[in-house]
């Protein structure tokens, strides 16, 4: 069996993938702690913890970890969501002992040594200065800000310029211990690899306990969450002198367990998941009034978010906004058709397929479905539920999502009122 999962007594969790073909292996440590884990006051911790791991442990400088990696040609990075913070390498297969030794020694033991917090204070304060200043990137934060206002997953996974200036070492170094523990951790790889071989190596280097399970999950150690977050409806409209609108509109989508995210994930993909997507092909082929326009489904453990994104000359946004909801009113009265459908379903089985053609693609797969599910469906289950889903089924999550309240951002040379 190509995919093997061991959990331990400890809560921690080892999924690994073999492709033999392949001379390379994707490793991952994916840590169940993100951005609406943050009380607002700290804001951004996750991810500036997500830089300081880079900063150095107890044996090793910042500059040994970047040489260690650089020595065998490989890859070392991170990234910090909503929900979760992934620390991966991508080595050649002989080099794995080398990667796990590295991202084991700084999940357990970096030293957050408070000359390191106040470098990557100002590091992280320029990344938000750069994100302020690229309009189609933000967007999408105060989109989901005008969505979620009173709710962590609203939050902007950088934080805030005035909570990273506020920021201690001590704040950032509770959050490490509180979240940083075995419990909250799965560690993934995909490629050239031999389950046994990996579990010998992160038994000698984490502190694992015994082995609680060879394959059923346990259920422990999934996300606790609460009631959805309702949709605000609200409509912001912030001024910027830009050559484009930034225009985004959605509503609530669908959580990452709900049955009906398969055929919801077919609406969207004939909204805007490709180039023969009903906003493509109305606003960008048939009119070209703009470069980019699509949409997209976030799923999260209790709710989803669903948007829709174009950006066009500012004499246009009306128009362009117009058409959007012209689509997405079709939609939401059943106006998807057979061949709309058909066409969208087989782009999905496609997508999955061709995504996991590499071990990067299928470590994020095994990843994301471990530590929000607890949980892996292979390829062949994917496929089936897509398959499964009917034309009622999409028609029906569609009435579900795009009934609801609409949140709507822009972002332009435009008054308060100008899309009231």
């Amino acid at each position: 069996m190509p995919i093997r999962r061991t959990e331990f007594e400890s809560g921690l969790r080892l999924v690994s993938e073999r492709m033999p073909s392949v001379r390379s292996v994707a490793l991952g440590f994916w840590v169940l702690a993100g951005s609406r884990d943050e009380p607002s006051r700290i804001s951004g911790s996750s991810h500036f913890l997500e830089h300081l791991l880079f900063k150095g442990t107890k044996s090793r400088s910042a500059r040994d970890i970047a040489e260690a990696f650089d020595a065998v040609g490989g890859d070392v990075n991170a990234f910090t969501a909503k929900e979760y913070t992934c620390f991966y390498a991508r080595v050649r297969d002989r080099d794995l002992p080398m990667a796990v030794d590295h991202l084991c020694d700084m999940l357990q033991h970096s030293t957050l040594r408070s000359a390191n917090v106040d470098g990557e204070r100002r590091v992280i304060l320029e990344e938000i200065n750069v994100h302020e200043d690229t309009p189609d990137d933000l967007i999408h934060d105060l989109f989901t800000e005008t969505l979620w206002p009173d709710h962590p997953l609203g939050r902007p996974i950088l934080g805030t310029a005035e909570s990273i200036r506020a920021a201690t070492r001590d704040q950032i170094h509770r959050f490490y211990r509180k979240h940083y523990v075995p419990g909250n951790l799965v560690i993934v790889a995909a490629g050239n690899v031999q389950h046994e071989d990996l579990l010998d190596l992160i038994g000698s280097r984490m502190q694992t306990g015994r082995i609680r399970t060879e394959e059923r999950p346990s259920g422990r150690n999934l996300r606790r969450v609460g009631d959805p977050p309702r949709p605000s409806g609200r409509t912001l409209v912030k001024r910027r002198k830009t050559e484009q609108a930034h225009i985004c509109i959605g509503t609530n989508g669908l959580s990452r367990q709900d049955p009906d995210r398969f055929a919801f994930g077919i609406v969207n993909t004939a909204l805007g998941g490709g180039i023969s997507s009903r906003l493509f092909q109305e606003i960008r082929e048939k009119r070209s009034l703009a470069y980019s326009v699509y949409s997209y489904h976030s799923m999260f453990a209790e709710a989803g978010l669903f948007c829709a994104y174009a950006g066009t000359a500012p004499a246009h946004a009306k128009e362009v906004l117009d058409l959007v909801r012209r689509e997405l009113d079709d939609i939401a009265e059943g106006g998807l058709t057979e061949a709309e459908f058909e066409r969208a379903r087989g782009h999905m089985k496609g997508s999955l397929v061709l995504s996991l053609e590499e071990p990067s693609g299928r470590m994020s797969r095994l990843g994301k479905s471990e530590i929000s599910h607890g949980e892996i469906l292979t390829v062949n289950e994917i496929l089936r539920r897509i398959e499964a889903a009917t034309l009622e089924d999409a028609r029906r999550a569609a009435e579900r999502v795009l009934l609801q309240p609409a949140a709507l951002t822009v972002l332009g040379p435009f008054g308060k009122g100008a899309f009231s």
